[in-house]
């Protein structure tokens, strides 16, 4: 019988849980506030025809852009593995529970849940060649075919104990993004192994993420292959954006990250370690919070924020949405309409779902926000 145990303790999975609690918070707000919206009552995947990011004609100054824009996010773009791997079963795995690994047995993978926040963990499943296995989804799941599973997770972004349990699975996987906390505890003492991973938000966390789904599925061999794949793509789509980028580097966008709630008065500033400081550096651009010193989540202050004088605001298309679209949230912050990207009304959009995604859908984030920087007129 396999048996995969990491060593007790992850400081990084302990780092990012401000960044799940907050955005767990800001995403049950805004389902609240939109009545369910779309996302609610079923995703279904989505086919986006963009030109190739190398048939574009940049901005000359990308700092100095009029205008906000919505970021087109397309994808997932990486296939699933040509050959699904066979189960190695039972295996016991790690599961990284808030209060410490717990030791879980998995001996049945052909009824899965895969629940996380960005829809991430369901789409490695689905990496794995492994679909036809999950019986579910949350509301974030998004790929060729997941539009047919039943949604577990449509109280916003919290578990429906009731509808997982219809299901009859035979293992949950989560990263700890949605719960309650008592609801997935209840789901394990129903019987049901629940194996939690860490959240994926960034390169180096998919992959130990992608690692740790596969051990959870009994393919742990399968990883290496996937994980090589991603870090090919991601490097081939950042070598593309590189020909966006101007000669000049004093044109570069200089790039903040605002987490916002209007309607709760909640805004956070988001710097390094957060995950969005790896996708700006990814697309060339300045993440001014990172070269401010700014480390984390945290609240945003209007000195901080007039200080770093960013040519972008980025934000999540919800969130925009709940402070009253760009006017609602130059009113509501006038310290962003003193901010170059405030005076420009340089605000960028990115779909909730997907700007944290993580795993699989990296590359597609960095080509969605590229496009938006650089090339905004091609979205129009």
């Amino acid at each position: 019988m396999p048996v995969l145990r990491k060593p007790r303790g992850n400081p990084r999975a302990r780092r990012l849980l401000p960044l799940a609690l907050v955005l767990v918070a800001g995403l049950g707000l805004s389902a609240c506030q939109a009545g369910g919206g779309p996302a609610a009552e079923g995703a279904a995947a989505r086919t986006v025809e963009l030109p190739p990011l190398d048939s574009l004609t940049p901005v000359e100054d990308p700092s100095a852009v009029d205008g906000p824009t919505t970021a087109i996010v397309g994808g997932p773009s990486i296939a699933p593995l040509a050959d699904a791997p066979d189960a190695d079963l039972p295996v016991t795995v790690a599961s990284h529970d808030r209060g410490g690994d717990v030791d879980i047995e998995v001996t049945d993978t052909s009824r899965v849940l895969a629940l996380s926040l960005s829809g991430s963990l369901a789409e490695l499943v689905y990496a794995f060649g492994k679909a036809d296995s999950l019986v579910g989804r949350d509301v974030s799941t998004n790929f060729a075919g997941a539009e047919d599973l039943p949604v577990v997770t449509r109280d916003g972004h919290s578990i429906d104990a009731e509808s997982v349990l219809a299901l009859n699975p035979t293992l949950i996987i989560t990263d700890g993004s949605i719960g309650p906390v008592d609801v997935v505890l209840q789901l394990r003492d129903a019987g049901i192994p629940v194996v939690t991973v860490e959240r994926a938000v960034d390169p180096e966390t998919s992959y130990a993420t992608a690692q740790q789904v596969a051990d959870a599925l009994g393919i742990g061999s399968a990883a290496p292959q996937l994980i090589e794949t991603l870090r090919d793509a991601i490097a081939a789509k950042e070598e593309e954006v590189s020909a966006l980028l101007p000669a000049d580097t004093d044109k570069l966008p200089r790039v903040a990250f605002l987490y916002v709630r209007g309607t709760a008065g909640i805004f956070y500033l988001f710097g390094e370690g957060s995950g969005v400081d790896s996708l700006i550096r990814s697309v060339g651009a300045v993440d001014v919070a990172e070269e401010a010193g700014w480390v984390g989540e945290k609240p945003m202050t209007a000195e901080a924020l007039i200080a770093m004088d960013p040519d972008v605001i980025l934000v999540m298309s919800q969130g925009l949405e709940s402070a009253g679209g760009v006017d609602g949230l130059l009113a509501a912050q006038p310290s962003i309409a003193l901010t170059t990207a405030g005076k420009n009304r340089r605000i960028v959009d990115v779909d909730d779902s997907v700007l944290f995604a993580g795993g699989i859908r990296i590359p597609d984030v960095i080509d969605g926000l590229a496009r938006a920087l650089y090339a905004p007129d091609s979205l129009e």
